[in-house]
């Protein structure tokens, strides 16, 4: 060693880079990752998809990703019912990318994100990076947003960016449309934009809205989705927003040559062509979510309601004692947001089965007063 140091950026000195635990244990249920992999015909479609475009590897591809963003704009009019024209739609390799893009248009030096806690714990990376400033306001004791304490804020702090997370991570919570019309009524006063942070949409319960039906009412809105979570599809990294063309065109002037490679392109279209497919499985999860949240309360825990992929529970005195119980039965969730809780993943119907009694077992260890049967001890869950 050289002992040479690098000249890291003041404000990145003692930081780590940002991941959840990926560790090998029997029952992965940490990061929303949809359990269910393609199916074999979707899997033959991709690759033959690939195969066509391996024949041109040699050319750059389509830098503006215009067959892709025409396929997600069909996707939303399809499922969504919103006729969005593709020159409204821009993709990237992941949501995470989208808003990194957005903050490099519109953030930087003097401008400021606000955000409402607790919420994704990557959104001050995104603005570190961009050397944004970032802020937040508390959301109410059920993870509700303040609508007035909210419109305060943007009016008080003038935000370039007001991000509403719907369902929000980690708690799951879904906007009403009329909260986000609020908040963007009042950043339209000083030109800030409005980030709906839409990742777990497709898992909302019936009658939940989607920011998306504001388009058309709002020029200061942008809609922000990916196919990760919905589309089983994490490891193709596949996001997008849907916003006014201004805003698009914003995007474009910051992004780097060919971001997306032909391989995803065509990866991704692959997974639209069979939307239908792929959304039957988000009504498994969603029943399954569901019922978890049912299993959780009825066994004496605090879950919040969620119409995500996943559910935030607890509330315990060291989380970390139970997570780690969890981890030691093969089990692994997520610690983040509120210090007494833990957030689970919706997996399959196994999973879920060996989860709530790893649980259990934690439960009677710490003692934390569930109710008991006449043995003593919970009784095991039947898969």
């Amino acid at each position: 060693m050289s002992g040479f140091e690098v000249p890291l950026r003041a404000e990145l000195l003692g930081e780590v880079p940002y991941g959840a635990p990926q560790l090998d244990v029997p029952v992965r249920l940490n990061v929303n990752e949809n359990p269910y992999p393609p199916s074999a015909e979707l899997i033959a479609h991709i690759a033959a998809a690939v195969t066509v475009a391996a024949a041109q590897l040699n050319r750059y591809p389509d830098r503006e990703a215009s067959r892709l963003r025409a396929d997600l704009a069909g996707y939303l009019k399809t499922h969504e019912n919103v006729d969005v024209d593709p020159a409204r739609v821009w993709a990237a390799n992941g949501s995470n990318e989208v808003m990194h893009q957005l903050l490099l248009a519109v953030g930087g030096p003097g401008r400021l994100v606000l955000g409402f806690a607790p919420t994704y714990s990557m959104y001050p990376q995104y603005c570190r990076d961009t050397f944004t400033a970032y802020e937040t306001v508390d959301r109410n004791a059920d993870f509700t947003l303040d609508v007035d304490r909210a419109v305060r804020a943007v009016r008080e702090r003038r935000p370039v960016v007001t991000l509403l997370t719907s369902p929000n991570n980690p708690t799951g919570t879904a906007l009403p449309l009329a909260a986000a019309e609020a908040v963007l009524a009042a950043a339209a006063e000083h030109d800030g934009l409005v980030v709906v942070d839409e990742a777990y949409a497709e898992f909302r319960r019936p009658g939940s809205p989607s920011a998306l039906e504001l388009l058309d009412l709002h020029a200061n809105l942008v809609v922000t989705r990916t196919m990760s979570k919905a589309f089983a599809y994490a490891g193709a990294r596949v996001g997008y927003l849907v916003a006014d063309t201004a805003i698009v065109d914003a995007v474009r002037l910051v992004r780097l040559p060919y971001h997306l490679s032909a391989i995803t392109q065509v990866v991704a279209r692959a997974a639209l062509s069979r939307a239908g497919e792929l959304l039957a499985q988000v009504d498994t999860l969603r029943v399954e979510r569901d019922a978890t949240v049912d299993w959780l309360r009825a066994q004496g825990f605090t879950a919040a309601d969620s119409d995500a992929n996943f559910v935030l529970f607890g509330e315990f005195g060291d989380r970390h004692a139970i997570w780690q119980g969890l981890l030691d039965r093969g089990v692994l969730v997520r610690e983040t947001g509120p210090a007494p809780w833990l957030r689970v993943s919706i997996g399959t119907a196994a999973d879920m089965t060996s989860f709530k009694n790893a649980l259990l077992e934690m439960a009677a260890i710490a003692a934390i007063g569930l109710p008991q049967d006449d043995t003593g001890v919970r009784g095991k869950v039947e898969a």
